[in-house]
């Protein structure tokens, strides 16, 4: 038999008071009625402890049982930024990023066809040779000679050669590579001449986010060259001095529109706010992981940049926030406020309906999401002792 009562037992009620306990007329319905009982018990603790932990997140919190955590907003005019903290980060000193290569001299960009100055000497060996094309819009070359791998990023901004470029997509570049073709789409509609072939890296200079999602999602030139122009046409609008609007509508060059003193104004007004408040509550977070922001302007969220870090957020904080800023900028007049529960509602949904791979074995891997109503984009580490998400882009569609 699978149950045994031992009457009088010392470990064992007598069998009387054990049906009388139950209300049974015999062990078999005993034991039943006390199967039941437990059953309802564990529902009734599964219940309590459901109700229990939303009370048990701070203040301004939505507890969540996903990798992110979106905390309370800043919030300035109709710019809303909601930080991202996340249980877990990767060590990511081994990586630099573009401004860190362009600044040292260890990262060069020029147009294709223009190649000779960017090869990297074999060790023992003369330069590696390639054949050289002819310039193109949308085709720009890189090497890396750094010791470490180069993050890059989609929507950050070259300037010089013929045309100003903005970076199509998140990719690695290896330590020590031989040149690459750099997958780009131009800024700067109108000219295809320059004093010099070779690239600089803007300080501080990521496009907005609505330059940014043509590039990404759209990978249109056309409707990049369009987003450019609406750019333009919505900052010289918010200037007061006809003189100043003037000039912006002069230029085809979207990093010099961002450059105009009268526009850097407008951003800074937009900007340093929310950078300095930022920077201070990442260093109070350092111990809780701040990795990233949700963006909202007039009270409708439109963005996520998520790394794998605080300090890859650190150094990319800057370019972002004036990107972020020169989006609201240009945005209709505040109409309302988005609230920390829909910041991580769309930070959570990250279940698409259909997703595009794309893999440099060894190296990285890119996957682009596409759901209902938005397109995210993941960046992942395939390098020895990696296997980690370096950055994570979501847009509102």
């Amino acid at each position: 038999m699978p149950f045994a009562i031992q009457e009088g037992s010392a470990r064992t009620p007598r069998k009387g008071s054990f049906l009388r306990l139950f209300g049974a007329q015999d062990p078999w319905e005993a034991l039943m009625r006390l199967k039941v009982l437990l059953s309802i018990l564990s529902l009734a603790v599964m219940a309590a402890l459901a109700a229990l932990l939303p009370c048990l997140a701070p203040a301004g919190e939505v507890p969540t049982a996903v990798h992110y955590k979106v905390l309370a907003p800043i919030r300035h005019g109709n710019l809303s930024v909601f930080p991202v903290v996340a249980a877990t980060t990767h060590d990511t000193q081994d990586f630099l990023t573009l401004d860190e290569g362009l600044r040292s001299g260890e990262v060069v960009v020029s147009e294709s066809g223009s190649i000779a100055p960017l090869i990297r000497p074999r060790r023992g060996g003369a330069p590696t040779q390639r054949p050289a094309g002819g310039p193109q819009v949308n085709q720009l070359v890189l090497v890396n000679n750094s010791k470490r791998p180069l993050i890059l990023l989609a929507g950050e901004i070259v300037t010089g050669g013929k045309q100003d470029r903005v970076i199509g997509k998140d990719r690695l570049v290896p330590a020590e590579s031989d040149p690459i073709d750099l997958g780009v789409f131009c800024v700067e509609p109108g000219r295809w001449t320059g004093p010099k072939m070779s690239f600089d890296g803007l300080p501080s200079s990521m496009a907005a986010p609505a330059v940014r999602a043509k590039a990404m999602a759209d990978k249109d030139q056309a409707k990049v060259w369009a987003e450019v122009r609406n750019s333009q046409a919505g900052v010289a609008a918010k200037l007061a001095s006809p003189e100043a609007a003037a000039v912006i509508n002069g230029t085809t060059s979207y990093a010099k529109v961002m450059q105009n003193d009268d526009v850097k104004q407008k951003v800074d007004s937009m900007a340093i706010p929310i950078q300095h408040d930022y920077q201070s509550l990442i260093r109070q977070l350092r111990d809780r992981n701040a990795v990233g922001v949700v963006v909202a302007v007039n009270g409708e969220i439109i963005w996520a940049d998520v790394f794998a870090n605080t300090g890859l957020l650190e150094k990319y904080w800057p370019k972002l926030i004036r990107s972020y800023a020169a989006e609201a900028i240009v945005s209709r007049a505040k109409s309302g406020e988005a609230d920390i529960r829909s910041a991580q509602q769309f930070l959570d949904d990250l279940e698409g309906r259909r997703e595009t791979v794309e893999t440099e074995p060894g190296l990285y891997r890119h996957t682009e999401i596409t759901g209902d109503g938005f397109k995210a984009f993941e960046l992942t580490s395939l390098l020895p002792k990696t296997g980690f998400d370096l950055h994570l882009a979501k847009m509102a569609d």
